[in-house]
């Protein structure tokens, strides 16, 4: 383009009028820009009624939330409930057995003490070990990863079935 305005202008005149041109945007400028607080924001404009209908809404999905919430708690507790229930009928037709597991869990449960310190003084003694090779973590692993997973269900299963039954929580009594 500039060789033709050349021919047509002659070169100071052409080179004058490209100076005058601005250049073509190769690049934007990001740097942070300042914006007058003189300069009023546009608001969006939105009906009002429109706005309560939302508002509305929302709060009737909230209610209807909360309704769930409140089911899936009585569900829960249901099932809790129930469950109690057939524990504890359980101890009363197994007076004996349910003695029994709770003195098994008393009993196991200072074993397990004493075999959670061993395996806690053992990582603490390999740690370094435990993080240079996958081998040796994977070995610590392999020996007391099955044994305490089975130890810990075994305790559970006979703290459960050897509880004492458990007390209704007593009423408050009326002051007056």
């Amino acid at each position: 383009m500039l060789p033709k305005m050349e021919v047509l202008l002659g070169p100071s005149a052409a080179r004058a009028l490209m100076n005058d041109v601005p250049p073509v945007c190769t690049q934007l400028d990001i740097s942070a820009i300042t914006v007058s607080h003189s300069l009023p924001v546009p608001m969006p404009t939105t009906d009002a009624a429109e706005t309560n209908r939302l508002l509305r809404d929302m709060v009737a999905l909230q209610h209807r939330s909360c309704e769930m919430l409140g089911e899936l708690v009585n569900q829960v507790s249901l099932q809790q409930r129930q469950r109690n229930a057939e524990l504890k009928a359980w101890k009363e037709a197994n007076p004996k057995l349910a003695n029994a597991c709770r003195h098994a869990a008393e009993s196991l449960s200072k074993v397990h003490t004493e075999f959670l310190s061993n395996i806690a003084n053992e990582a603490y003694d390999n740690a370094e070990s435990f993080s240079d090779s996958d081998y040796a973590l994977g070995d610590f692993l392999d020996r007391f990863g099955p044994r305490l997973a089975h130890f810990n269900g075994v305790l559970q299963i006979l703290s459960q079935l050897g509880a004492p039954p458990s007390q209704p929580p007593a009423e408050k009594p009326a002051e007056g």
